[in-house]
């Protein structure tokens, strides 16, 4: 029997009474996971932001523990050779020859010192008496600030001073003074030596800030000694009111903040830290707009990618596997954004793994390469070679010129150590004292004793002076073990290093001078 229109009708309510509470539902479920998803986007941005700046912070405060051990090593430099001049003074004198010498001593300390601009003694009443300059000329600084400090102060320590510009080149430096006393204890004149700003500000110039970042370098009155991007104008300026010394004030030796800078008004995350010992205080920074300049881009591209979304389920369901595949997306460029970051901080973290003195790796460094490289050579059947070197006579030098030339001196032979590792894989360090190390993967003996022979004429080039070597100059020993690890006995990676110290020693035995090389470390442990 066919539906009448009445009873068509009344089923076409009741199907659109049942299909409403269903589309009502649909539509609050729809709308729920939308607002979800534009929550949880929010927070996602939110805590990839704090995740940006928390990481900044913990590579700003790397970097001025750096620049506090940098500054730290300079000045101790400068202290121990003011401390030399003092007992030299005091002992010596300056009548006769002793004055000669003195004046001699002073030009070699700032000629072997790259962190020195000059260095004086002045008496009592301010005069010139000693002077690193080739020639004394006459000078009277009874008008500096140290001068006037030392002579109304009894302490004999090491004071850092505000910089000044000297008489004698008129380059900025900052002073460092120590109190000379007669015999009796009364002012008997003074001590300078002073660090050039232009060494710090080529050691700043290696961090990477970002374009408006800053580096800055003060002492604890406020007084700026240096600040990157540098400004003759600025040095001297006093920055005690400036947001960095108050959270230093409040939180003390160390600290971390997001200020805004009173001199250019720009926001960035700053650490500081004060030197251990010494009146001055470290900091760097990152501006904030640099800081989250990826993370803004990031948040254009979810923010698309989240109303795409939003759009697509609009018109249903079946679009939400598009939405999750876009967010793996995002997910993984975040993970690259992390990873990019975790780079940053092994490049810092490679400050550790160096030598403070010579900036090559240091001890630990090598052990862990060796190991490494020796495993690698074993299961490629490649070959593999290690050079040992020894400065020729370095007691001799270090007791004849003393320690602070010394350790010039080493700085000089790592360069030349440091011109043997020209690939990627080689790695040069200090193995310890005066013995340096240099690790060449992938090379036969030939190949590691014309490295050798590089580094010794590289040496040679320099023409260090050294009065008690016969060659009248600073020359290398060096000792070459090369061979292939798969073709040995299976024995420790130390076995290496005996090898080469073997041949170092045979060429040390033959003269100094000179590269010695064998195959292997079973025939040359025999």
């Amino acid at each position: 029997m066919p539906l009448s229109k009445d009873n068509a009708d009344h089923r076409l309510q009741r199907l659109d009474q049942m299909r409403k509470p269903l589309v009502m539902r649909s539509i609050v479920l729809l709308v729920g996971f939308c607002l979800f998803l534009i929550g949880l986007h929010g927070w996602s941005l939110w805590t990839a932001r704090q995740h940006q700046i928390e990481q900044t912070g913990v590579n700003t405060a790397n970097m001025a523990r750096a620049l506090a051990s940098q500054a730290e090593s300079s000045i101790k430099l400068g202290d121990a050779a003011l401390v030399e001049i003092v007992e030299r003074y005091q002992h010596d004198g300056l009548e006769g020859e002793a004055g000669v010498r003195l004046n001699a001593r002073l030009h070699q300390i700032v000629g072997h010192t790259p962190e020195l601009q000059e260095a004086f003694v002045y008496g009592p009443d301010g005069a010139r008496l000693a002077s690193s300059l080739p020639k004394l000329y006459p000078g009277n600084n009874a008008d500096r600030d140290y001068f006037i400090y030392h002579k109304s102060h009894t302490d004999l320590g090491l004071r850092v001073g505000k910089p000044i510009r000297s008489r004698s080149s008129g380059v900025l430096a900052i002073p460092l003074s120590r109190r000379i006393n007669r015999p009796d204890g009364s002012f008997g004149g003074v001590a300078m030596a002073s660090l050039r700003l232009q060494f710090f500000g080529r050691f700043y110039d290696r961090f990477e800030v970002g374009h408006t970042g800053t580096i800055i370098l003060a002492l604890d009155d406020g007084t700026l000694l240096y600040r990157r991007p540098f400004k003759v104008s600025m040095v001297g300026t006093d920055i005690g009111d400036g947001p960095v010394f108050q959270l230093y004030r409040r939180n003390g030796p160390v600290g971390t903040a997001m200020l805004t800078s009173n001199i250019d008004h720009i926001e960035r995350m700053y650490s500081y830290r004060h030197l251990d010992g010494f009146p001055l205080l470290v900091a760097s920074a990152q501006s904030k707009h640099e800081i989250l300049a990826g993370w803004e881009v990031t948040v254009i591209k979810m923010s698309c990618v989240v109303i795409f979304a939003v759009a697509v389920l609009a018109w249903g369901g079946r679009r939400m596997i598009i939405q999750i595949r876009v967010r793996e997306a995002l997910d993984g460029e975040l993970r690259n954004a992390r990873a990019s970051l975790e780079l940053h901080n092994i490049s810092l973290r490679a400050l550790a793994d160096s030598d403070g003195l010579t900036g090559l790796g240091n001890r630990r460094l090598f052990e862990e390469a060796l190991e490494r490289e020796v495993g690698r050579a074993r299961r490629s059947g490649l070959p593999f070679a290690l050079i040992l070197t020894d400065v020729d006579f370095f007691k001799k030098y270090n007791d004849r010129y003393g320690h602070v030339a010394g350790d010039a001196c080493l700085r000089q032979v790592a360069l030349a150590i440091a011109s043997g590792a020209r690939r990627p894989a080689d790695l040069a360090a200090r193995y310890g004292g005066e013995e340096f190390a240099l690790i060449l993967p992938d090379t036969d003996l030939e190949g590691a004793m014309a490295v050798a022979e590089l580094i010794r004429e590289a040496m040679a080039e320099l023409q260090l002076e050294h009065a008690d070597s016969p060659n009248g100059r600073v020359t290398l020993s060096l000792g070459v073990a090369a061979g292939y690890p798969a073709q040995e006995a299976e024995q420790a990676s130390s076995a290496w290093v005996e090898a080469a110290d073997t041949a170092l020693y045979d060429a040390k035995a033959s003269g100094r001078n000179r590269a010695v090389g064998r195959n292997g470390t079973e025939r040359m442990a025999a």
